[in-house]
């Protein structure tokens, strides 16, 4: 990779490590998570109002919206909402990293690279020594089996983007008319399970706490940062680009350690060590 596209690739990583911080500080200000999600996906689609619609076929971005946008999110809002911490839901996540290329491998006939495999075992045991650290008190089986549905869904809508070329029309374009497509389904889902009465009280009651959650997770973690991931997700293989999403939980852990206080010992840094020498080993030209 280019070293501005590999900038580009940790920018992201960093967007979407506090992404973690403020989802959960939007949920503790009283908001549902399927409203939430519903909320982020009407702010996204906002400049679609101005922008030209990017030419892709239809069927296409009701895809990439279905996977990407509403499986991802809809299942890791609520999977945090049920039994899920920041930190482990940022670890939990990354997941998908494995599960795109298997896809890859399935679906596009993308053969992983000896160094891209042993790259993505070692960092994998660095996930796992993450994980370890992360249980305990507040995980529930519904919060994990839901956030791991995220992952997966993540990684179907990584395999989608493969062959798009350039973010079409421009990321912010692509990105806002991409975040038209969840918002009835997201909607429509808020009032089935969340309920109007809940859906009212938590409008009535929208404190700055949530607005500061809701335009972070829609401005900065999905329209500049999915931005970025489909410009690169376009030019290199899904194996290349999706491990740097494995950075997301050192700079969760990193993000929640400023905000909310939280502390690691030496099993979760050993863990870090580890997935930076396995995002090393899978990305950087093997002189360096």
């Amino acid at each position: 990779m280019k070293p501005a596209h590999i900038a580009l690739a940790l920018l992201t990583t960093v967007l979407w490590g506090f992404n973690f911080v403020m989802i959960q500080i939007g949920l503790e200000s009283g908001l549902p998570p399927l409203l939430m999600v519903t909320l982020r996906f009407m702010v996204v689609a906002i400049p679609a109002l101005w922008l030209p619609r990017p030419k892709v076929p239809l069927r296409r971005m009701i895809a990439l919206g279905t996977f990407l946008f509403i499986g991802q999110f809809a299942l890791l809002f609520t999977g945090m909402a049920v039994g899920m911490p920041p930190g482990l839901a940022s670890v939990t996540a990354q997941s998908q990293a494995f599960l795109t290329g298997l896809f890859a491998a399935v679906i596009l006939r993308e053969r992983p690279t000896r160094r891209a495999m042993a790259g993505m075992a070692i960092a994998f045991s660095g996930l796992a020594l993450i994980a370890t650290t992360a249980g305990g008190n507040g995980v529930t089986v519904a919060g994990l089996v839901l956030c791991l549905g995220a992952a997966a869904s993540w990684a179907f809508g990584n395999v989608l983007l493969r062959g798009l070329g350039a973010s079409p029309g421009g990321p912010v374009a692509f990105m806002s008319w991409l975040g038209l497509v969840p918002i009835l389904p997201l909607l429509a889902l808020s009032l089935a399970i969340e309920g109007p009465t809940t859906i009212g009280h938590a409008l009535a009651t929208l404190n700055w706490a949530g607005i500061a959650g809701v335009l972070y997770v829609a401005l900065a973690a999905t329209t500049v940062g999915y931005g970025i991931w489909g410009f690169l997700m376009s030019r290199y293989p899904a194996t290349t680009v999706a491990p740097f999403a494995l950075l997301v939980p050192i700079t969760g852990a990193a993000s929640a350690a400023l905000v909310m206080g939280e502390s690691f010992g030496p099993v979760r840094l050993a863990g870090m060590v580890l997935v930076l020498a396995g995002l090393g080993v899978t990305v950087l030209p093997r002189r360096r």
